[in-house]
């Protein structure tokens, strides 16, 4: 084999690797506070992380007990737009609902 040949082998090896590595994920999450209700919590959980009742029930919870939870974990982009409607929801509601994003590991 030609040095040529294997210098272009290796950069198509390169370029699929490229190819083929995934977005890096972000972990959306959910804090306590005291005055949002729990309902509105759970409700949220439903309409914008399409969570049924028993799992959206079970990250409240989380939320409530230890001041944190993972409501889902996504792609930067829709990561981002959860947390803006999460954010706009609450506030039509008047709730300080907070809503973060992190880089999941």
């Amino acid at each position: 084999m030609a040095k040529d040949d294997s210098i272009v082998q290796e950069k198509a090896a390169n370029k699929d690797q490229d190819v083929l590595q995934e977005p890096p994920r972000y972990k959306v999450l959910l804090h306590n506070d005291d005055y949002t209700t729990m309902d509105f919590v759970v409700m949220i959980l439903q309409i914008v992380f399409h969570k049924n009742t028993e799992e959206a029930t079970r990250i409240m919870l989380n939320v409530h007990h230890q001041g944190i939870g993972i409501a889902g974990v996504y792609t930067r982009e829709i990561a981002e737009t959860k947390v803006a409607i999460v954010h706009q929801m609450a506030k039509q509601h008047q709730f300080p609902l907070r809503c973060s994003l992190e880089k999941d590991c």
